[in-house]
């Protein structure tokens, strides 16, 4: 492994200064650098090490690799390192005080040193995501003119077609650019309490009839299919079918309106919701959420906090909508 980036440590007390290599997202030093850090010498360091490595409190191969190291001479050694987990293993046995203040710096130095590194990343990321978009873009168009022929190649450029848009939402997510548009205006079913009801008795069956699956605790339930319809002023707050969709989903989930079953129930209404109103499967047949997407979407919503619904909303929307 090459060396990364090296910066100076100084003890508290401004005896001991120590050449410090960061790479691989940790810190790492010489057993002769751990013995100056805790003011000890290298047997010892090395009877610890070998202690550590025996007792399995640490994996050998896990925590140390062979760098590059330039010496006082200027030439380049294949030299052994330990990286941040076996330094402050030793240290807490030889010098713990000094330990701690090593951690605490170790901690800074690296956080920042990740911070800068995932700007780089971004930025290249950034780079290589207008790169292929704009590929993707000349494959569409290649595909749109039926200069393709082959059927599997066809299919390849189809695939990586349907997955810009993929690419594309999770791009305008990372900067809150989401929107809701390309939607479906004209409702065919409006979702009432008790057509949602005998629909979740049907769904109770399926899963053995247990009393407790879809037995409301309060009114809740009956308050979410109210909101889905809400208005202000006159207008719908929810004026398409697939935000309608969308907050009933959100409301049933986070809500826990049932004994049992809410996951559940929240996902089967959602469908039953878009499947009534005529949406949920695409011209070509194909449903418009894959049922994976279903449970990561019902989970994501169930882990989010309240001040999050309006971005997982718009996030549902998005992936429900005439773009897919």
């Amino acid at each position: 492994m090459d060396t990364g980036e090296i910066i100076l440590y100084q003890t508290a007390d401004g005896e001991t200064a120590i050449d410090v290599t960061l790479g691989h997202d940790t810190i790492w030093l010489t057993q002769k650098q751990i013995a100056e850090l805790f003011g000890t010498k290298r047997p010892a360091i090395t009877k610890h090490l070998k202690n550590i490595f025996l007792s399995g409190e640490l994996d050998e191969t896990s925590v140390s690799s062979i760098l590059e190291h330039t010496a006082a001479d200027g030439k380049k050694y294949a030299t052994l390192f330990y990286n941040l987990d076996a330094i402050l293993s030793v240290g807490y046995r030889v010098n713990s005080k000094n330990a701690t203040q090593f951690r605490i710096w170790a901690n800074k130095v690296l956080k920042e040193y990740l911070i800068k590194g995932y700007a780089v990343k971004d930025t290249i990321k950034l780079e290589q995501y207008e790169e292929l978009k704009q590929t993707i873009k000349l494959l569409s168009n290649v595909m749109d003119h039926k200069r393709l022929t082959h059927s599997e190649a066809t299919g390849l450029l189809k695939v990586v077609t349907d997955y810009t848009y993929a690419l594309d939402t999770l791009d305008r997510y990372d900067y809150q650019q989401l929107t809701i548009d390309n939607t479906t205006t004209e409702a065919k079913f409006e979702a009432t309490y008790e057509n949602a009801k005998i629909a979740i008795e049907e769904l109770r069956n399926k899963f053995g009839g247990s009393p407790l699956f879809g037995h409301e605790k309060d009114q809740s339930f009956q308050s979410s299919i109210g909101a889905i319809y809400q208005t202000f002023n006159g207008k719908d707050l929810y004026p398409s079918v697939e935000e309608k969709a969308a907050m009933l989903l959100y409301l049933v989930t986070k809500n826990h309106s049932f004994s049992d079953g809410n996951k559940r129930i929240a996902a089967f209404l959602f469908l039953w919701f878009m499947e009534k109103n005529g949406i949920l499967y695409n011209t070509d047949g194909t449903k418009r959420i894959g049922d994976n997407a279903l449970v990561a979407l019902t989970l994501m919503i169930a882990e989010s906090r309240t001040e999050e619904k309006d971005i997982m909303v718009k996030v549902v929307v998005n992936l429900i909508n005439h773009n897919n």
